[in-house]
């Protein structure tokens, strides 16, 4: 009998246990200490996971709690330093999280306004469905109505108060797959997954332009996210080495005249992605991630959009005062407060004089991983591609190329995979005693920060290893688990 993908993953849910437990004994001879089990992770990347804070950064926020210094002078010294780096015409906001962050940005630059006789005119805005889109479009109603389930399952909260709460006032988004890209279902759950590191990025701009053109009435702004990696499908660089398909997004929305709104969530100013380079009008960090700071989401941006922003959260110019402010706007409930504005001065100070404090530790876990990789090959099998991104503080290992031709690949889990308690891969890890965060649809980000990393921010080489050792031996035994089942039929 033909064994098909939906096999595959209904049996991989019966075999949980078994693997779980040979990853357990897996991970006894991997002698990792049992006073870090559990405490060392992939990526100190998320939300419930933040990265670890260097001791200056913590003495900086030390430093204002015992002196005055004013929330004011502190936000107009992160814009200086922004100003220092990327020019004059660039300015800077902090919301309190970069999700906030977001909401600012979609309700200063993309919502129809609500003031004015009659009934609020609808925008539209255009964005790809990539990796994470319940991130950046989850403001608005799905266009066309085939993906209005697309967030269904996304996010630990559902309804009114969850994903479908974010919903900005009378705003839609376009939503446009990238062009050849594959959108299977994968998973226990068999969601559809973007798989990315086939997409074309000349045809995925020619359909934003087609999308662009088409709803040309309404059309209010772009999203995508500031990615740089192939996993992504931001492998394709131009001359100025960035994204393509970033680059060519902001000179679209030059031309029909709208903002393009970037989410470099990952993404670590002055390092990463340039928000010169691909046309942005804003882009947003959440500096909690990769690039040591408290949580916290900084905003980025050309002068005359970050008006609208910084008047939404209050700290632009008061009516009868000076140029810039810390008082009340519709958004002073993101107000991060000073302790982390001033750990934010510190960790931009790092970025711009002394970037190597953040390459330094992402060129030694690059080169961990090809090492573990080059002993770890012949067990995993073809189909792995690894990418070290300065952007994304870390390293990528993609692994949906596993799946060419007619034989099984790797197990590939989905975001709802992973709320749902069924990414097996995360139990196997979590037996051996480490921690597996942000791994979806074939692609794993390794960052330095989860228990890797020590008080001065210098990686933690043998804890790194343990980390990637742990991870390949469990994509070892799921290769081999899956290697015994019948090919898919062709």
């Amino acid at each position: 009998m033909t064994v098909h993908r939906m096999d595959l993953y209904a049996r991989l849910l019966e075999d949980r246990e078994v693997l779980c437990g040979l990853a357990a004994q897996a991970g006894a001879r991997l002698q990792i200490p049992t006073e870090l089990k559990g405490l060392i992770g992939t990526s100190g990347a998320s939300s419930a996971l933040p990265g670890s804070i260097r001791q200056d950064v913590l003495e900086a926020m030390s430093s204002v709690s015992a002196d005055f210094v004013s929330p004011k002078a502190l936000g107009d010294e992160i814009r200086r330093l922004v100003k220092s780096v990327y020019g004059d015409g660039y300015d800077a906001a902090v919301a309190n999280s970069c999700e906030a962050a977001l909401s600012v940005a979609y309700d200063a630059l993309l919502t129809p306004p609500q003031l004015g006789r009659g009934t609020p005119y609808r925008a539209r805005c255009i964005g790809l469905i990539e990796r994470h889109a319940e991130h950046h479009l989850s403001y608005g109603r799905p266009f066309p109505p085939r993906y209005k389930e697309i967030f269904a399952d996304r996010g630990t909260t559902a309804g009114e108060f969850g994903l479908g709460g974010r919903r900005a006032m009378e705003t839609d988004i376009v939503m446009v797959p990238m062009a050849g890209a594959r959108y299977d279902a994968h998973g226990p759950k068999m969601t559809p997954c973007p798989l990315l590191l086939e997409t074309d990025s000349l045809r995925a701009v020619e359909t934003l332009r087609v999308a662009a053109d088409i709803h040309a009435a309404d059309l209010a702004g772009f999203v995508t996210l500031g990615y740089d990696t192939p996993g992504y499908g931001y492998g394709d660089k131009n001359a100025h080495g960035v994204p393509a398909i970033q680059a060519a997004v902001g000179e679209l929305a030059q031309h029909f005249g709208v903002p393009y709104i970037v989410d470099n969530a990952w993404g670590v100013p002055f390092v990463g992605t340039d928000p010169r380079l691909v046309g942005a009008d804003v882009m947003l960090y959440s500096m909690d991630k990769v690039a040591g700071g408290p949580t916290s989401g900084l905003i980025v941006g050309r002068e005359n959009a970050m008006v609208n922003v910084r008047r939404a959260l209050g700290v632009h110019s008061e009516r009868f005062g000076p140029g810039s402010a810390h008082g009340k706007g519709v958004y002073a409930s993101v107000d991060p407060g000073r302790l982390s504005l001033a750990a934010l001065v510190q960790v931009l100070r790092v970025l711009r004089d002394e970037p190597e404090r953040l390459s330094g530790p992402i060129d030694a876990t690059h080169r961990i991983v090809l090492e573990a990789y080059e002993r770890h090959a012949n067990m995993l099998g073809p189909g792995f591609l690894i990418t070290k991104s300065y952007n994304l503080g870390g390293v990528e290992i993609n692994y949906e190329r596993s799946w060419s031709g007619t034989d099984f690949g790797l197990p590939i889990f989905s975001n709802e995979d992973r709320i749902a308690g069924a990414h097996v891969l995360s139990h196997m890890m979590a037996r051996m005693g480490v921690l597996l965060i942000q791994s979806e649809d074939g692609n794993i980000v390794l960052t330095p920060g989860l228990g890797t990393l020590d008080r001065q921010g210098v990686l933690r080489e043998d804890r790194m290893r343990h980390v990637v050792e742990a991870l390949f031996t469990a994509l070892g035994l799921l290769r081999e688990w899956a290697d015994a089942l019948a090919p898919v039929e062709a």
